[in-house]
C-alpha cells in the first residue's frame, strides 16, 4: 500500500539492489520453511497409529493456515472443531492443532503477536473445557509461556502457499503506525497474490514494477512462484522501505550495501551483473508518485506493473493516475506494459472517482476475473476487484 505522508522527501528514488542469498530453488529462505512438511510427517504417523483421520487432518491444517497468517481468531473453524469434539473425547486432535499452530516451528521462529496467541489459546482451552474432558497440561503450559512473553509492536505472519511453502512477513500490530498504513498486509494484496499464483505466465521471465509494495507479501509470493526476470518493489515511506527490505531477507534474499540511483547506473546495467544467479534480480526503490518523471519510470523497463490497495484516498488516487499516465507506452518487446490494479472497495465514491480519473486521461480498463481458489485469509465478504488497465 502506497503511503501518502512525508511527501517532501530529500530524494526521489533510492533503489537498493537485492540478490538471492545463494543459488537455490526460488523461494527457499529463512522465513520460507515448508509449513506442511512437519504436519505431513505427523499425519502419516498418526494414521499408522490409528490417530487423526482425513477430516481431522484437514481441520488441523485449516487451523494452521489461519493461525500462522494471523487470521481473525473468530474466523477460525471453531464450529467444525466443536462438532468433532462432540463426537469424541480423544484429546489427540487438540494436541495436533497445538502442534500445528502455537508450537509449529514457523510460529516459534516468527511468532504472531502475543495478544493474538493469547486469544487463540484461550479459545482453544475453552473449546476443550466445554467437553468436560480432563485438562490438557500442554494447553495450559503453552498459554503460560505466552502470558510470560514480552509484547512487541511488531509481529510476524506466515502465509502458506498452495505447494506448502510459506511467505513470512514482519508487520506492525497497529493498522496505522509512524504515520503510514504500509506496515501491515491488506486484503487486496492477498487477493492479487492469489490471482498471480493462478496466472504465473503473466510474470514469468518478465520485468515487474510494483507500486506501493507495503510489506512485500504480493511481490515475494510472485518472486517465489512465478519466476519473473526482475522485480522492483517500491514505496514512498522510509520506514516501510526498511521493513520491506527486512521481509525480503526473511524469505531468502539479501540486500546489497551499495545504493543505485536512476540516472546514474541504469537498472539494466546492474541486471547484467546478476547474470548466472538463480532467481529474479530484485530491487527496492523509494518512489514519489508526485515527482517521478517519465524518463525515470522508463528506466525500470517494466513489462508488467501491479499495485494493490492503493485506491483508498482521492488525493492518492490522483497521484496514482498521474504515475500511470507517465508509464512508457512501449516496452522492449514493442508492446505497452500490462497493468493490474487490485482494490478493496471500501468506499464506492472513492472507487468511482478512480474510474472517472482513468477515463478522463484516456486509460481504458477491463475487469479481470478473481482467483478461483481461496487459500489466503482475506475477508470473503468484502468486494475486491482487479482491473487491467490499457494505456
Amino acid at each position: 500500500m502506497q503511503t501518502g505522508s512525508g511527501r517532501n522527501t530529500h530524494r526521489l528514488l533510492f533503489p537498493r539492489a537485492v540478490l538471492p542469498l545463494r543459488p537455490r530453488r526460488p523461494g527457499a529462505g529463512a522465513g520460507a520453511e515448508r509449513a506442511e512438511e512437519e504436519p505431513m510427517a505427523e499425519e502419516q504417523a498418526a494414521e499408522a497409529e490409528g490417530g487423526e483421520g482425513p477430516a481431522e487432518r484437514r481441520l488441523g491444517l485449516a487451523f494452521q493456515r489461519g493461525f500462522l497468517a494471523g487470521r481473525r481468531v473468530a474466523d477460525l473453524p471453531w464450529e467444525d472443531l466443536e462438532q468433532t469434539l462432540s463426537n469424541s473425547k480423544d484429546p489427540s486432535l487438540l494436541l495436533a492443532i497445538l502442534q500445528k499452530t502455537v508450537l509449529h516451528p514457523l510460529c516459534l521462529k516468527y511468532p504472531p503477536s502475543v495478544k493474538y496467541r493469547r486469544h487463540f489459546l484461550s479459545e482453544l482451552i475453552r473449546k476443550h473445557e466445554s467437553t468436560s474432558a480432563e485438562p490438557l497440561d500442554q494447553l495450559y503450559e503453552a498459554l503460560g509461556d505466552v502470558l510470560n512473553a514480552e509484547a512487541s509492536t511488531r509481529c510476524y505472519k506466515s502465509y502458506i502457499l498452495p505447494a506448502g511453502e510459506a511467505v513470512t512477513v514482519r508487520e506492525n500490530v497497529a493498522i496505522v503506525s509512524q504515520g503510514t498504513t504500509g506496515l501491515v498486509t491488506w486484503d487486496a494484496g492477498l487477493y492479487l497474490a492469489e490471482w498471480a499464483l493462478e496466472h504465473p505466465l503473466v510474470f514469468t521471465n518478465r520485468k515487474i514494477l510494483e507500486l506501493g509494495s507495503g510489506t512485500g507479501l504480493t511481490g515475494i509470493a510472485i518472486c517465489k512462484t512465478c519466476h519473473p526476470r526482475a522485480y522492483t518493489f517500491s514505496d514512498h515511506h522510509q520506514c516501510v522501505l526498511e521493513e520491506l527490505s527486512e521481509n525480503i531477507r526473511l524469505n531468502g534474499f539479501s540486500v546489497q550495501s551499495e545504493h543505485y540511483s536512476l540516472g546514474g547506473e541504469r537498472c539494466g546495467d546492474h541486471e547484467a551483473k546478476l547474470a548466472g544467479l538463480r532467481g529474479p534480480s530484485i530491487t527496492t526503490a523509494e518512489l514519489d508518485w508526485d515527482l517521478i518523471t517519465e524518463e525515470q519510470l522508463a528506466e525500470f523497463q517494466a513489462d508488467v506493473v501491479i499495485a494493490a490497495d492503493v485506491v483508498y484516498d482521492p488525493d492518492l488516487t490522483r497521484s496514482l493516475v498521474a504515475v500511470l499516465r507517465k508509464l512508457p507506452t512501449c516496452t522492449s518487446d514493442g508492446k505497452p506494459p500490462e497493468i493490474y490494479i487490485a482494490s478493496t472497495c471500501r468506499n464506492p465514491d472513492t472507487y468511482s472517482h478512480f474510474q472517472r480519473a482513468l477515463e478522463h486521461v484516456g486509460i481504458r480498463r477491463e475487469d479481470v476475473p478473481g482467483p478461483r481458489k481461496n487459500f489466503l485469509p482475506y475477508d470473503q465478504n468484502t468486494k475486491i476487484t482487479i482491473l487491467k488497465l490499457l494505456l
